[in-house]
């Protein structure tokens, strides 16, 4: 225990290894953002966009130049950690305030950095799967032929060799590592999809040329050593990678709680004792305790990562379209003008306005629309962001132009037909032989 004023999960604190900690730590994840804007900006201004090269050697210089203080700092104002973080980023690399984040949204940073520390992760585990397995190995073959009792239903049977049975906890330690390899290879990057997945925002930075975003997309996952991006997000990418990740996390925990039972039952037969410090009390009555306090601990950390794949699969499988966007048709076109706004903040930055300064304008007259359109009023944002001298230098002529819903579809159209004739009627011909008759489709 140490003197805290706050909370500490044990999980973290006690349990996890100093290198997973500091894989998750606050600094690392910072970290990570600033490189993914960093790379961001930098394929953007590789693909032609107006980006000095003064703005990217700034990000370069300031990468792990972390004030956590200052970005609570802002967090405190704005009540949005990646507004945050952007705002003291633009604050330690001024050239490249501007451009910092342009045409993406949160999930960007978000996403794609918890897929980075997932694969990070698994592969930690990984190495710690192959420790286990070459100890059980020497283990094993060490005792390959001491013959022991083998049980059945916890009753005396057959004998086996306590090498035999240290294989059956081993091979179910190899398949472990063989699916989180699979896992690890197959994990995919969000990568550049904008806000609710269409890349609407990175079309019109790039004026309709689809094989910019096309290239944005994949070039950004190359940078982070990613096969490629998911072919089509929401907002977030999708939730069963969450769940498929934790399944395979479960499939660890079930193995080891699985070996730590066999070796508290074999302790208590005798056969086996787990080690013990000089020092280690058992009990503060009964001095002459030995408790497997190893094993049990063990078994209580796997029962907890067991249930938390039942808790990714039930997110995975509440999400809401694109991210609980239930409205009505009819609700929709009245926010036309709000939707519109990431649109107007690409033609202010195109126009020579900071896209830091631009958000802050569309906020506070959003607000204010929100707050009237409350009490009754029509939705005039359109109207006071062409009055703000902000947006001065964008015609209101082409402001208005960006009221047309079919140009925030983004790239839904070729997404959808490249997914379909790509991905999809691949893994529809590798399924062809699995074809179920109807005899055997069963009824739901």
């Amino acid at each position: 225990m140490r003197n805290e004023p706050r909370y500490l999960s044990p999980l973290g604190e006690r349990y996890a290894s100093p290198a997973m900690q500091r894989l998750w730590s606050p600094e690392q994840r910072t970290k990570l953002w600033r490189e993914l804007w960093l790379a961001l900006a930098e394929e953007q201004r590789r693909l032609g966009l107006d980006i000095p090269i003064q703005a990217v050697e700034e990000m370069k210089a300031n990468l792990d130049n972390v004030d956590l203080d200052k970005v609570r700092e802002y967090e405190e104002r704005f009540r949005h950690d990646v507004m945050a973080h952007i705002h003291a980023f633009g604050d330690q690399a001024p050239a490249a305030r501007p451009f910092i984040h342009l045409g993406a949204t949160s999930c960007y940073v978000t996403d794609n950095t918890d897929l980075i520390l997932i694969r990070k992760a698994l592969q930690l585990i990984l190495g710690r799967l192959s420790s286990i397995i070459e100890a059980l190995s020497t283990f094993a073959l060490e005792h390959r032929a001491l013959p022991t009792v083998a049980y059945t239903h916890f009753q005396p049977a057959q004998l086996t060799t306590v090498g035999k049975r240290a294989t059956l906890w081993m091979q179910d330690f190899c398949l472990d590592a063989a699916a989180i390899l699979q896992a690890t290879a197959a994990l995919p990057f969000r990568g550049c999809k904008g806000t609710t997945g269409t890349q609407a925002s990175y079309l019109e930075l790039f004026h309709g040329d689809h094989s910019k975003v096309i290239e944005l997309d994949r070039a950004v996952a190359r940078r982070f050593d990613f096969g490629a991006p998911l072919p089509v997000t929401g907002q977030t990418y999708t939730r069963k990678l969450d769940s498929q990740v934790l399944d395979s996390l479960s499939g660890v925990a079930q193995s080891a709680a699985k070996f730590a039972t066999d070796l508290r039952l074999l302790q208590h037969e005798g056969e086996v004792h787990e080690p013990v410090e000089a020092e280690q009390v058992g009990s503060s009555a009964m001095a002459y305790k030995r408790n497997p306090m190893r094993a049990e601990r063990i078994c209580a950390l796997a029962r907890h990562v067991i249930t938390l794949s039942a808790n990714a699969a039930n997110t995975a499988a509440t999400q809401w379209l694109e991210r609980t966007l239930d409205d009505s048709a009819n609700r929709r076109l009245r926010v036309m003008p709000f939707m519109a706004t990431e649109r107007w903040l690409m033609l202010g930055v195109e126009a020579g306005g900071d896209r830091q300064t631009l958000h802050e304008v569309v906020r506070r007259h959003s607000r204010a629309v929100q707050d009237a359109m409350a009490e009754g009023s029509e939705n005039d944002l359109l109207d006071r962001l062409a009055a703000d001298p902000a947006f001065s230098a964008v015609d209101v002529s082409a402001l208005q132009a960006e009221l047309e819903p079919r140009l925030y579809i983004g790239r839904s159209p070729e997404q959808v037909t490249d997914y379909i004739e790509g991905t999809v009627t691949h893994l529809v011909k590798s399924l062809a032989p699995y074809k179920t008759t109807d005899e055997d489709t069963v009824r739901v």
